[in-house]
């Protein structure tokens, strides 16, 4: 009975000494860890766009639009007792 008392501390001994080992070495790397995944998911966000962008996220520009807004013509407002639905019971 002795013997797998002392299996069953030696045991625990290592899993606790394996558990603080991996928890020191993730607090030391914490920096580079992090980078690492931020690196992986903006490299699968950019590649799942498929070049959506133009190369925009690689130092290019995205088109403004400007050149399109001259010389468009400017929808009016509707005049007059056609100005929509009317309200039933009123004057209008």
């Amino acid at each position: 009975m002795q013997k797998i008392i002392n299996v069953l501390a030696i045991a625990s001994g290592v899993v606790s000494t394996a558990l603080v080992v991996s928890g020191v070495f993730v607090y030391v790397n914490r920096d580079s860890i992090v980078d690492s995944i931020k690196s992986q998911a903006i490299e699968a966000v950019t590649g799942s766009l498929g070049g959506g962008l133009g190369g925009a996220g690689l130092g290019g520009s995205l088109p403004t639009g400007a050149n399109d807004l001259g010389g468009t013509p400017q929808a009016s407002a509707p005049q007059g007792s056609s100005m929509g639905l009317s309200v039933p019971g009123s004057a209008f």
